[in-house]
């Protein structure tokens, strides 16, 4: 049930973005260069709008978006139940999961932080 609600309200959303696309092709740009803005993808002068705007409502992104949310599901965790296997990536690149990390019985133990 989850997944149809995911599945119509990402459609929904992708059939609005991209109609008003056509509709209001400059507004949607700062629209779209404003989200770009908080995410910092439009810093980067070898990577512009024309490169990345268009994407934006497309059937691929429709795809992509859907298939982030469904994965969010199956990373909930909650207390007295067994952690979910997320994926990770280590600083070299290479994509693993969390309980890959385990030694033996071990207890695992996550640390988030920040460095400045």
């Amino acid at each position: 049930l989850q997944k149809i609600l995911i599945l119509l309200n990402v459609t929904l959303s992708v059939v609005v973005g991209k109609t008003l696309m056509i509709l209001f092709p400059n507004a949607m740009k700062r629209y779209i260069l404003k989200l770009g803005e908080k995410s910092r993808m439009n810093k980067n002068p070898k990577f512009s709008y024309e490169n990345w705007g268009p994407t934006f409502f497309s059937f691929q992104y429709l795809l992509f978006v859907l298939k982030v949310k469904w994965k969010r599901l199956e990373d909930e965790a909650f207390e007295g139940h067994p952690a979910p296997n997320t994926p990770v990536v280590t600083l070299s690149g290479e994509v693993c999961h969390l309980l890959d990390f385990m030694k033996d019985n071990r207890p695992l133990i996550l640390n988030f932080g920040s460095c400045t």
